[in-house]
C-alpha cells in the first residue's frame, strides 16, 4: 500500500502536524490520520538524533515501522535544517519494508558472488541419472485416488 506522510509547520501556534494519507485508488490519496506535536520539542528531538525523534514521534495511533520511522526522521531533520521550509512530504510503499523472497535472495546472491551461484545451479539441476527405472516405478506404484467410506460419521450431510 502506498502512503504519503506530510509534515506541516505552524509557527504561529508552535505546532508540527504529521498527516498520514493512504492510496485509495491509483493516484488518489485519502487522509487517514493526523497527529500534532510541540514544534520546539520535535526540533530538539531531531537535533538529539534518530532514537529520540522516533520516540517522540511514535504515538498510540501513529506507530510507524522502523524503516518508515527512519525516513520520517531524515525528512524532518532536513526540513528543520531548511529555515524557509514550512513542510515536507514522505512517500512510502510498505512492500519496500518486507524481507526479500527466496527467489530475489538467490538472484541477489548471483549478482554478489558467481561461485556461490554455480553451487545453487548444480543443486537445482534435474539429473535423470539420479532415479533408476525401478525408483520411478516404485514412486508411481501407489494409487493416489482419494477414497471415501460410506460410513462417514461427520455431521455434514449432502
Amino acid at each position: 500500500m502506498k502512503q504519503k506522510f506530510t509534515f506541516k509547520i505552524d509557527n504561529s501556534e508552535g505546532i508540527l502536524k504529521l498527516s498520514e494519507a493512504a492510496e485509495a485508488d491509483t493516484g488518489t490519496f485519502i487522509r487517514v490520520h493526523e497527529e500534532s506535536y510541540d514544534l520546539i520539542e520535535m526540533k530538539e528531538a531531531a537535533q538529539k538524533g534518530q532514537p529520540f525523534f522516533i520516540e517522540k514521534m511514535r504515538r498510540r495511533n501513529l506507530f510507524p515501522p522502523f524503516d518508515l520511522a527512519v525516513k520520517l526522521f531524515e525528512a524532518a531533520r532536513d526540513m528543520f535544517n531548511d529555515t524557509l521550509s514550512e513542510g515536507t512530504v514522505v512517500d512510502y510503499e510498505d512492500i519496500d519494508g518486507l524481507p526479500l523472497s527466496d527467489h530475489e535472495a538467490i538472484h541477489f546472491a548471483h549478482l554478489a558472488d558467481d561461485d556461490e551461484d554455480v553451487e545453487i545451479e548444480e543443486l537445482l539441476k534435474d539429473d535423470p541419472d539420479d532415479l533408476s527405472e525401478d525408483d520411478i516405478k516404485e514412486i508411481d506404484s501407489d494409487d493416489d485416488t482419494p477414497r471415501f467410506e460410506t460410513d462417514d460419521d461427520s455431521e455434514h450431510e449432502n
